[in-house]
C-alpha cells in the first residue's frame, strides 16, 4: 500500500470513529447543559477539572509528541522487544507521577482554585474546590488512556484508540442521567472520573496483543529513557505556554458574571467537534508516517505528505467555521437549549462559539505543523512560537475583555491560533525551503471565496425560515435547511473555481464506491 492510500484509510478510520466521538460528546455536552444550565454549578463544574487537565495536558502531551518517533526508530531497527520494554518503564513512571500529583493536588485543592479561578468566591469557590477534590485522580486513568493511544497508533492501530472516547463518552452520558440526576454536580463530577478508567482499560486488550506486557519493574537505566526524556523536556516547556493560553482565558473569566466560564466551555466544545474530527485526526494519522519518512530522510515525501495534508485541514475547517460564524445561534438553541439552559445561556454561548470559529483553522493546522516539527525531532521552535502566541493572547484579551466580555476573550484566542499558525508555517518553511511550492495560496483564496459564497445563501435560508415553525421542529428545519444550502453552494463553488484537490478527492471516493459496488456483486 502507497503513503498516500495508507494515510487516506487511517485518516478516514480516524475520522469515522471521532465523528461517532464528537456526536456522543454533543450528545454528553447537551446532558450537561440541561442539567447545570450556566449557573455557577456549571462554572464550578468546568473549573474543577481546569488544573488536572492543564498538568495531564501538559506531561502527556509532551510524551504523546515523542513516543511515536522514538518507537518507530526502535521498530526500524528490528528491536521492538526493547521498544517495548522501555514503555513498560515508562507506564510505571507515569502512573507514579500522577499518582503523586493527584494526593498533592487533593491536600491543595483550595491553591490550586485560587491560581486557575482568583475571581471565584463564596458559594462557587467552595463547589469548586470540592469537585477538584472528586475529579483530580481522573489524571491517573487519563495519562494511561493516552499512553496506550500513542502505542497503539506507533503500531498503526488507530480504530480502537479513537473509539475509546466514545466510551468514555458514553458513560459521562449515563453518569449525568443516574449519579448526576441523584447527586447533582458531585455525582456528574464522580462519572466523569470513571469515563476516564473505562477509556484507559478498554484499549489494553489491542495492546496486550501488540505485544505489550504488564510489569512493575522499571528500569531507570534504560538508555531510550534518557532520550524520551531529552526529547519531551522543550515539548513540556512549549505545551505548558501553550496551557498558559488557556490559564489567562480562565482567570479573565472568572472574574466575569456567572455563566462566563460555562458559556466559554459549552462554545469550545463546538469547536473541537470540527477541530478534533478532522485537525486532530488528520494529524494522529499522518504522525507516524512523516516520521518514518523524517527518519529515513526521505524529505520530498515528507514536505508532499504534509502540505497535502495541510490542504485537506484548510478545505474541511474553513467552511465548517464560517457555517459556524453564520448560524452560531441556531447552533447553539439546538443543541444546549433545553432544561436549566435557557435564552440568557443561548446567546452568550452563542457569542463566544462566533469568535471561536474565527480561529479554528489555526488551532487544527497547529496540531498538524506542531507534528511536522516534533518528526524532525525539533521540539524548541515551536516552543518559541508559543512563547509569541500566549504574549499576543495575554495582550489582545486585556484589550478586548471590557468591550466584548467573554466573547472578547474568544476573539483573543482565535486571534492568537492564526497568529500560532501563521509563524509555524513561516519557520517550517525555512527547514524544509519549497515546502509550500504547490499553490497553497491559490489553494485558500478558492475556498475562502467558495465558503463567503456559502455563508451568503445559509444566511439567507437561515433568515427566511427563522421563526416559521414553533420549538424544536422549526430549529431544526431552519438549521437543517440552512446547512445543505450552504454545504450544496461551497461544492459548487469549489468545483466552479476548478480546485484540483476537490477533483482529486471526488475521483478518490468514486473509485473506492466502485471497488465496493464490484465486490458486493462479485
Amino acid at each position: 500500500m502507497t503513503t498516500g492510500k495508507f494515510i487516506f484509510k487511517a485518516t478516514l478510520v480516524i475520522a469515522f470513529f471521532s465523528l461517532m466521538s464528537k456526536v456522543l460528546g454533543l450528545v454528553r455536552e447537551s446532558v450537561i447543559a440541561g442539567l447545570l444550565g450556566t449557573s455557577y454549578l456549571a462554572d464550578a463544574y468546568q473549573m474543577s477539572s481546569k488544573a488536572p487537565n492543564m498538568l495531564f495536558t501538559i506531561v502527556s502531551g509532551a510524551l504523546a509528541t515523542v513516543i511515536v518517533p522514538v518507537y518507530t526508530e526502535y521498530a526500524s531497527r528490528g528491536e521492538k522487544s526493547e521498544a517495548w520494554k522501555l514503555f513498560k518503564t515508562m507506564t510505571v513512571v507515569v502512573i507514579l507521577f500522577f499518582l503523586i500529583a493527584s494526593i498533592i493536588g487533593v491536600i491543595g485543592a483550595p491553591l490550586l482554585v485560587k491560581l486557575v479561578a482568583p475571581g471565584f468566591s463564596g458559594e462557587t469557590r467552595a463547589l469548586t474546590v470540592e469537585l477538584s477534590r472528586i475529579i483530580l485522580p481522573w489524571m491517573i486513568f487519563a495519562a494511561l488512556a493516552s499512553l496506550f493511544t500513542q502505542l497503539l497508533n506507533a503500531n498503526n492501530i488507530f480504530g480502537l484508540p479513537t473509539f475509546s472516547s466514545s466510551v468514555n463518552n458514553i458513560f459521562i452520558i449515563i453518569a449525568a442521567l443516574t449519579l448526576g440526576k441523584l447527586y447533582g454536580v458531585y455525582g456528574l463530577t464522580l462519572g466523569v472520573m470513571l469515563a476516564m478508567a473505562a477509556m484507559a482499560l478498554v484499549q489494553f486488550p489491542a495492546l496486550y496483543k501488540a505485544g505489550f506486557r504488564v510489569s512493575l519493574k522499571m528500569d531507570l537505566r534504560h538508555p531510550g529513557l534518557r532520550k524520551i526524556y531529552n526529547l519531551a523536556l522543550p515539548s513540556v516547556f512549549s505545551i505548558s505556554v501553550i496551557q498558559a493560553n488557556v490559564l489567562v482565558t480562565s482567570v479573565l473569566a472568572s472574574w466575569l458574571p456567572v455563566g462566563s466560564v460555562s458559556s466559554l466551555g459549552y462554545a469550545d466544545r463546538l469547536i473541537q467537534f470540527s477541530v478534533g474530527l478532522l485537525g486532530m485526526a488528520l494529524a494522529t494519522a499522518v504522525f507516524p508516517t512523516i516520521s518514518r519518512l523524517a527518519a529515513e530522510g526521505g524529505m520530498e515525501a515528507f514536505a508532499a505528505t504534509l502540505l497535502g495534508s495541510l490542504k485537506v485541514v484548510i478545505i474541511g475547517i474553513i467552511p465548517a467555521s464560517v457555517g459556524l460564524i453564520t448560524l452560531s445561534h441556531p447552533v447553539v438553541d439546538l443543541i444546549y437549549g433545553w432544561g436549566a439552559f435557557d435564552q440568557k445561556s443561548v446567546h452568550m454561548t452563542a457569542a463566544a462559539l462566533l469568535f471561536y470559529s474565527v480561529g479554528a483553522v489555526g488551532q487544527a493546522a497547529g496540531f498538524l505543523l506542531v507534528r511536522g516539527f516534533y518528526s524532525l525531532q525539533d521540539t524548541r521552535a515551536p516552543l518559541k512560537i508559543s512563547i509569541v502566541q500566549v504574549l499576543i493572547n495575554l495582550g489582545l484579551s486585556l484589550l478586548l475583555i471590557d468591550s466584548f466580555r467573554h466573547a472578547g476573550l474568544a476573539l483573543a484566542t482565535s486571534l492568537a491560533n492564526l497568529a500560532y499558525m501563521a509563524l509555524l508555517m513561516w519557520y517550517l518553511g525555512k527547514k524544509i525551503p519549497g515546502l509550500y511550492r504547490d499553490g497553497l495560496l491559490r489553494f485558500t483564496l478558492s475556498v475562502l471565496a467558495a465558503a463567503g459564497l456559502m455563508a451568503a445563501a445559509s444566511y439567507t435560508v437561515n433568515g427566511a425560515l427563522a421563526g416559521l415553525l414553533p420549538g424544536k421542529t422549526g430549529v431544526v428545519l431552519q438549521l437543517g435547511l440552512a446547512v445543505i444550502t450552504g454545504v450544496a453552494v461551497f461544492v459548487a463553488a469549489i468545483f466552479a473555481l476548478r480546485v484540483k484537490e476537490a477533483q482529486f478527492f471526488w475521483q478518490s471516493a468514486r473509485k473506492a464506491l466502485s471497488k465496493r459496488i464490484s465486490a458486493n456483486g462479485d
